[in-house]
């Protein structure tokens, strides 16, 4: 009987602290614990699913600056656009939630910059043109 017991009993709830983040046509929703310094993007392992480097290492940038690398457990829901736009929304969610965390953070991570919504997005085509700013070749006859 304190096997079934056991067995219904809840798990320990974790309590999450959200952010998200968005970059170009990316979206990172992140959740961050306390934990043991685990990252983990759409179920896989950070080195898995970010291949370059330059990618891996901004991810680092907010827990650098804000001296919570191996403390938090961080997990990534990320779709849209490519990969770097995906670790920039990351880095932007990362940030976000960890300055929900914890007030006291926000201030070296506006500083740094990682508090900021780089709101460059790609320009629209627009009709009777080849792209958003490349024409067709004009004929003179």
């Amino acid at each position: 009987m304190s096997e079934a017991a056991t067995a219904t009993e809840p798990k320990a709830k974790v309590a999450y602290t959200w952010g998200v983040g968005r970059r170009k046509s990316a979206v990172a929703r992140v959740r961050i614990a306390v934990g043991s310094g685990k990252i983990e993007v759409n179920g896989k392992s950070i080195n898995d699913y970010f291949t370059t480097e330059t990618d891996r290492k901004r991810i680092f940038g907010p827990l650098e600056v804000t001296n919570t690398g191996g403390k938090m457990d961080i997990f990534v829901g990320a779709n849209g656009g490519g990969l770097t736009g995906q670790a920039g929304a990351l880095v932007l969610g990362l940030a976000r939630a960890l300055a929900k965390y914890d007030n006291t953070l926000e201030a070296a991570l506006r500083h740094a910059g990682f508090l900021t919504r780089d709101s460059r997005m790609k320009e629209r085509k627009k009709y009777g043109q080849r792209g958003a700013r490349r024409k067709f070749q004009f004929s003179k006859r």
